[in-house]
């Protein structure tokens, strides 16, 4: 746990994030610039912006660190259920982000979140995966977000 110094002086305790680094899987150009900057100010980092499934495969195999996969269903060369596939073989959580959640989304994500969505609503999901990550119950679901029970890859 880290310590942060407050305007008063008071010590607050600052938890330790279970999702910090983000693969965002978007093919919509806008979509994708308006979730790094939601996402990058909220202190999230963004290992990559991908609009592909083929890029989106290649970045979850190539060894780096990602907690959370945001992945569209309908992209240009395939469907994101077979980046949600790819990051639940690798043990990376995955919340669709999209206008129809598709069926298989229980068993191979944690979440869904409708489009279109408030820039709250995508940090709020986001809070209330890590949230289910811990065994804990969210505080509140945003609107248009449904969390499933089997969200996390070890409960597979």
């Amino acid at each position: 746990m880290g310590v942060t110094i407050g305007r008063t002086g008071v010590l607050f305790g600052k938890k330790k994030r279970r999702i910090v680094r983000l693969l965002v899987v978007e093919d919509e150009p806008l979509v994708a610039f308006d979730a790094e900057h939601v996402l990058t100010d909220a202190d999230f980092e963004i290992v990559a912006t991908v609009d592909r499934v083929a890029d989106a495969v290649a970045v979850l195999s190539g060894g780096d660190a990602i907690d959370l996969v945001l992945v569209d269903v309908n992209l240009a060369d395939g469907s994101g259920v077979e980046v949600a596939r790819a990051a639940r073989a690798r043990g990376v959580a995955v919340m669709f982000v999209t206008g129809a959640c598709p069926p298989e989304a229980v068993e191979l994500a944690a979440g869904c979140l409708s489009k279109p969505y408030g820039q709250r609503d995508l940090i709020a999901a986001i809070g209330a995966i890590e949230a289910g990550m811990a065994g804990k119950p969210p505080k509140r679901l945003p609107p248009g977000f449904t969390l499933f029970a089997t969200g996390s890859p070890e409960a597979a």
